[in-house]
């Protein structure tokens, strides 16, 4: 803790009417809500707000990205499988020189984080819940998360608010004991100045994998984990290409955390569909940006778990059509300017692709630029960012 100081005084120069808003999160690596995270912060009004962040675990893969805003980091450096009291007068310690005047957690164990690091500050102050996570099954999620979701429910009726980024999630978490009166949803919002489309990324994605210019790519955007099912994603790859097997200019792109070539299981599976020359494992790129508009379709296919998958909203800022699994808001999202599939149903989601590869170029067209719109009007970073803003300021001013 010896850098507690240098950081904290950073707060020293602050404008007395600015609100300190103290982020919570279980920890930096890329991921949907370590993203939503660094996006709000990026535009967050600093004359009015001065954010702070406290990473349960360890700066990540977005540590630096955020301390390159300028903004205060604190990590307590929790091994989540064995947590340890040590952490305790660390972040008591925080929030005594901080002084925050709004909390706001990220994910379950950054919520109930949050609520206990209320206990220390000096009077009584807001605390908001954020929860990116959907519950198709309680009884298929892991032991511990059970029981946060569980210890969640009697917990949230503390907090001053709890923000869902999908109506799914949220019916989802009320049918478990969420109290109904303290929900709200914001949904995750993208910068369209970021992500848009370009043939320069599309020429430059090509070139990387030596592809012919008119490769078709269908991209998968997730890190390696059950929920992502990066198997039934390339089972059906497979299946597409005994659909269209007169056809050898179809590649699948896949980026993510360990979905690169040292994960076994994954090129196991790629071996065993003979896959091996239309699959390119790209692990994890911090230039998602350039690589999204170079795909001509986003697959998000998830099997469980999904609330509101940056990824999807990305794509059709960059007016990718989207081929989405039926999970958590994805459909809701995509509407129809993309296919909504069953989940772990490699057939129907073979199927998807093959229709809107077979496409006329005009139709794909009107799909991707009716994609980027809806993302303009329903899913701008700037509104979702004076969502919260808004309710921040809301709670100080009612608490003052």
């Amino acid at each position: 803790m010896k850098n507690l100081a240098a950081r904290s005084s950073k707060l020293t120069n602050k404008n007395s009417t600015q609100i300190v808003v103290l982020h919570i999160i279980t920890g930096l690596f890329t991921g949907g809500a370590e993203m939503m995270l660094y996006h709000l912060l990026s535009k967050t009004d600093r004359k009015q707000f001065q954010p702070v962040v406290i990473s349960l675990m360890n700066k990540g893969t977005l540590g630096d990205r955020i301390e390159d805003l300028n903004i205060p980091l604190y990590t307590l450096k929790l091994d989540l499988g064995k947590p340890s009291l040590t952490v305790i007068p660390k972040l008591s310690k925080i929030i005594r020189e901080i002084e925050p005047n709004v909390i706001q957690g990220w994910m379950y164990h950054g919520n109930l984080a949050a609520q206990f690091a209320s206990f220390f500050a000096k009077g009584k102050i807001s605390v908001f819940w954020g929860i990116h996570h959907s519950i198709n099954s309680l009884a298929s999620e892991k032991k511990l998360t059970q029981l946060l979701i569980r210890l969640g429910a009697v917990t949230a009726r503390q907090v001053e608010k709890i923000i869902f980024v999908s109506s799914q999630s949220k019916l989802q978490h009320e049918k478990l004991g969420y109290p109904v009166n303290k929900s709200s949803v914001i949904p995750n919002g993208f910068d369209t100045n970021l992500f848009q489309p370009s043939n320069y990324a599309r020429q430059s994605l090509r070139s990387e994998l030596n592809l012919a210019a008119n490769a078709i790519i269908i991209g998968s955007i997730a890190r390696y984990h059950p929920m992502k099912d990066h198997a039934n994603f390339l089972k059906a790859a497979a299946l597409l290409l005994s659909k269209i097997s007169d056809r050898d200019d179809v590649h699948f792109v896949l980026i993510g955390t360990q979905v690169d070539e040292w994960n076994q299981t994954l090129v196991k599976l790629i071996k065993t569909l003979k896959l091996e020359t239309r699959t390119h494992l790209l692990g994890e790129r911090q230039d998602i940006s350039q690589l999204t508009p170079g795909f001509d379709l986003m697959t998000s296919s998830s099997a469980f778990g999904e609330a509101f998958p940056l990824i999807i909203g990305e794509a059709m800022s960059c007016a990718i059509p989207c081929v989405v699994t039926d999970v958590g808001d994805s459909a809701q999202i995509v509407g129809n300017t993309g296919k909504v599939v069953p989940p772990k149903d490699a057939e129907a989601l073979a199927t998807a692709w093959q229709e809107l590869i077979l496409l006329p170029p005009s139709e794909k067209q009107a799909l991707g630029k009716a994609a980027r719109e809806k993302i303009q009007q329903l899913f701008s970073l700037q509104a979702i960012v004076s969502q919260y803003e808004n309710l921040y300021y809301r709670a100080t001013s009612k608490v003052h």
